[in-house]
């Protein structure tokens, strides 16, 4: 368990952040995974199980049977039980976002700029860089979805030339199941105030269909690196498609892919630097993929740290 979705209801449940639930209501979460992944419809493993833990602890309200796994090296296993309550008085909101809490913009350091895009602004793009000016690097997070599009407003102040970043393929209705590049690719134009510092981009299994677009755009920026785990892989517009009895498909309607043609849908925005968090750094209260970004910026070799139950 990563975090409360409820600031009383989660510490009153028993449950401690870093707790490995093993059993919900007597059945093993192994096999329940199991049963529930037929019905999930995601383009990858990471994300699948994104969506399932979400919704997977669902039921009738009142009182459940839970057996977790506590702590690390000799770790208790036990037995509690925790209140379902209703959905409204949750914040399902925090299970879309991996970012730090608070401010937009800020310095995490005197030399290191953070941005997290769950509540940036496009017309505030320029404020951003301006205010991270003359810092060793900006960490722009990511992991969640964009409350607005940025993919030009930001993208274009993080490059000193022009430089191309996506190509798309479109279906021709002439001719089913026959694709075609358009042309010409996508890119980014620089524009004023420019950013010259180290960036780092951090993206995970919450990185998403816009968030994986801008991902792509802004990992362009010539000294920019992306850090974290693989996203979605769920890029693309999305087109809909009417079904009897008043229900809808969704699908990505147009093929994207970097411009030498490597394509991202069910591959993903793979990052430069694989970091995931591990328990131990779960309970005790880090942000491991940030803490790698600093790292980087910094010049910092990276430490060796398996994880330990």
């Amino acid at each position: 368990m990563g975090r409360y979705l409820s600031s009383t209801e989660g510490p009153a449940s028993g449950l401690w952040i870093g707790d490995v639930i093993e059993q919900l209501d007597g059945t093993a979460v192994d096999d329940l995974v199991t049963q529930l992944t037929p019905y999930y419809a995601d383009s990858n493993q990471a994300a699948r199980l994104r969506d399932i833990g979400n919704l997977m602890t669902q039921g009738t309200c009142g009182t459940s049977n839970v057996t977790v796994l506590r702590g690390g090296r000799g770790a208790q296993q036990l037995s509690l039980t925790p209140r379902r309550v209703p959905s409204y008085s949750l914040d399902f909101s925090l299970t879309g976002e991996h970012d730090l809490p608070g401010n937009t913009f800020r310095m995490i350091t005197k030399d290191i700029a953070y941005i997290k895009l769950s509540s940036v602004q496009a017309a505030q793009s320029a404020s951003y860089i301006q205010s991270a000016s003359g810092s060793k690097g900006l960490i722009i997070d990511i992991r969640n979805y964009p409350s607005d599009f940025v993919v030009f407003s930001l993208g274009s102040l993080l490059v000193s030339d022009p430089v191309n970043f996506v190509q798309f393929t479109y279906g021709d209705v002439t001719n089913p199941g026959a694709f075609h590049w358009l042309s010409p690719p996508t890119g980014l134009t620089p524009a004023a105030p420019h950013y010259a510092g180290k960036v780092a981009i951090l993206v995970d299994e919450i990185t998403l269909s816009q968030a994986e677009y801008t991902a792509m755009a802004f990992r362009v920026a010539p000294r920019a690196v992306v850090i974290g785990s693989t996203t979605s892989e769920a890029d693309g517009n999305v087109s809909q498609v009417p079904l009897p009895g008043g229900f809808y498909f969704y699908f990505s309607g147009i093929g994207v892919f970097y411009p030498d043609h490597t394509p991202t849908q069910r591959v993903g925005i793979v990052p430069n630097i694989v970091v995931t968090p591990t328990l131990e750094g779960i309970r005790a209260g880090r942000d491991q993929v940030l803490e790698e970004a600093i790292r980087q910026i910094e010049g910092v070799a990276r430490p060796h740290r398996p994880d330990r139950r």
